[in-house]
């Protein structure tokens, strides 16, 4: 349901032609969406906030694109954010199983060891989201710049600083659950994962 606006703008898109305005504004509403959420999303420790902000400044990103008319790279995008942040939202619920409900990620560090196959397909979907081809949002950049303009410029920008925050905050995510050395907390109420890492 979170993304039904994006698809409501690309099945609406000649209404959205006719007012250019308005089109342009919900560029302009895209790339403050994507900028502000990253910007939370720098700063929560909460494993599944990080990843919801996340979810947000995407949406902010899909916006972007529908809204200078790159409708097929928008829609792309919604698609392929579908599957790796569901891996990603998975993943995260293996962790929290595992360290007994526990969503700080102050909390965790150091459980790659324990939890190596989560921490492997986390990192498939941490670089889905990060943008490396062919999931890149480089489509979406590349018809602001070839639409020209000032809101296109302004939302080209955005774009790219918002890509720069979703590198951050990704990495930061799995720096801070899978790396480093393991709290105190994951030491003592880390299940034991030979069995499995989860059910």
């Amino acid at each position: 349901m979170v993304t039904a606006g994006v698809y409501l703008i690309v099945r609406c898109f000649p209404l959205f032609e006719l007012a250019p305005t308005i089109q342009d504004l919900a560029a302009g509403l895209g790339a403050a969406t994507l900028l502000m959420a990253g910007l939370i999303a720098l700063v929560q420790v909460d494993i599944k906030r990080v990843i919801a902000y996340s979810t947000m400044s995407q949406i902010g990103y899909m916006f972007l694109g529908v809204g200078i008319g790159a409708y097929s790279s928008g829609m792309f995008h919604l698609m392929t954010h579908a599957f790796f942040k569901a891996l990603l939202f998975l993943g995260a619920g293996i962790v929290i199983h595992a360290l007994s409900g526990e969503q700080d990620v102050r909390r965790m560090g150091g459980l790659q060891p324990a939890l190596r196959k989560t921490a492997t397909l986390m990192w498939i979907g941490t670089i889905a989201l990060i943008g490396f081809w062919p999931l890149a949002k480089d489509a979406i950049l590349a018809s602001a710049l070839a639409k020209g303009g000032t809101t296109a410029t302004i939302v080209f920008v955005g774009g790219l600083i918002g890509a720069f925050f979703t590198g951050v905050y990704a990495s930061r995510l799995m720096r801070l659950t899978f790396y480093g050395q393991r709290s105190t907390y994951a030491d003592v109420h880390l299940h034991d994962t030979t069995h499995g890492e989860a059910p």
